[in-house]
This record gives C-alpha cells, sequence and structure tokens, in this order.
C-alpha cells in the first residue's frame, strides 16, 4: 500500500560500491545516493580517550587535510585523509570553493525522531558506531512529521507502517541526503533519523553541507 500523501512524486534510492554514484543526486527521482563502502576505521582508542570530541569548521579542499590533522594533534591519519578527500569530493559535486564540516563523538541520538533537513544536500558517514537510520519516500506519510505526529512516538504515529519499513546505513558508507531546500524537492526530503545507542556506545559521525 502506498501511503505517500505527495501526489505524483516519486523518490528512490541510488546505490552502489563506485563511489561515482553519488552523481546520482542529481537525478530529480533519487533522494538518497549511498556509496557502500567495506573500509574499517580504527577509531575506538580515540573515542576512548576524547569522549566530548567535537569539530565544526568550513573547509576547502586545499586546506582541509592540515586543518583536519590539527584538531586531531596529527592522530587520526588514516580518518583525516578520508574526510579531507570527501571535501574534495564534495566541493567537486557541487561545484563548491568550500563545505560546511561538522565531526562529532556520540553517545546518545542526536535526532531521534524522524525528519527532513532544511538543507539541499548534505553528505553523512559514521566512522564508528550504528549508522543513520532512513524511510523509503513511498512509505512515509508525510501528514506525520514534525508537529503532525501529536506528540507520539515515530512507531505509534502512523508516519510509516511498520518497523521494516526502516532502512539504515551500515558504518563506513557515504550518503548523501537530498533535503527540502533542494529545487523540485521541497516536499520530497529524505526522512531519516539517529539510531538508538546501547549503553556506553560511542559514534563518531561526519556530516558535509553546501555553504
Amino acid at each position: 500500500m502506498n501511503i505517500n500523501t505527495t501526489r505524483g512524486m516519486t523518490r528512490h534510492m541510488a546505490q552502489d560500491k563506485q563511489p561515482t554514484v553519488l552523481s546520482d543526486i542529481y537525478k530529480a527521482e533519487i533522494n538518497i545516493a549511498i556509496w557502500r563502502r567495506e573500509k574499517q576505521f580504527s577509531v575506538k582508542e580515540f573515542l576512548a580517550l576524547n569522549s566530548t570530541f567535537q569539530k565544526e569548521m568550513t573547509l576547502t579542499p586545499q586546506d582541509a587535510l592540515s586543518r583536519i590533522s590539527e584538531s586531531f594533534d596529527n592522530n587520526m591519519t588514516e580518518v583525516s585523509e578520508d574526510i579531507a578527500e570527501l571535501v574534495d569530493m564534495f566541493c567537486y559535486l557541487f561545484e563548491l570553493k568550500e563545505a560546511g564540516m561538522r565531526l562529532k563523538v556520540l553517545d546518545r541520538a542526536m535526532c531521534p525522531k524522524f525528519h527532513v533537513d532544511k538543507v539541499p544536500c548534505r553528505l553523512v558517514t559514521t566512522y564508528q558506531g550504528m549508522a543513520t537510520e532512513w524511510l523509503p519516500h513511498e512509505v512515509v506519510n508525510q501528514t506525520k512529521l514534525g508537529w503532525g505526529c501529536n506528540g507520539l512516538p515515530d512507531s505509534e504515529s502512523g508516519l510509516y507502517q511498520s518497523e521494516s519499513d526502516i532502512q539504515q546505513l551500515d558504518c563506513g558508507d557515504v550518503a548523501l541526503l537530498k533535503g527540502t531546500l533542494w529545487k523540485g524537492n521541497e516536499s520530497a526530503g529524505l526522512v531519516h533519523r539517529s539510531p538508538e545507542l546501547i549503553k556506553n556506545e560511542k559514534r563518531l559521525v561526519l556530516t558535509l553541507d553546501i555553504m
């Protein structure tokens, strides 16, 4: 049963093991593009010693590596290089001179309720811990987002019909989430949320935004 209330509008996922899939976000019918990466990062020791770490900065492809490495006190070389590469890819894809970066250690769900982002597009990847959960566009009852939930939890509001509707990225995956400020996508931003964490679990999450 299709319960989406945005008539005449369809949105789908694009996914592949090659990074070129990220360019599919430009297709009108795609609201999430996922680069599936089978990549592990050694960050547990860093998280144990830096449980409240968070950085927000504006980066260019030219200065990303040096500034990120400095924020890690020149530790975490593999993650620093990966973030710099993602900044370069993100800026190239969207023809940007700079990108807004947020990197945070989380011990609880930062955005526990399903929502859409009021941005054109956001890159998300998780270096440690459980990754972002999201809902396919066709299963979402848009009237139950935000205040429409009437204070009920997502599982009871009618936003979606079954727990099996919930999809989840894998740790290491890189995803582009199309938001409501993308022209032509005002009513079809990707519906997503932060996962619930088990006790003492920590996540290291990166987001990149268009400036």
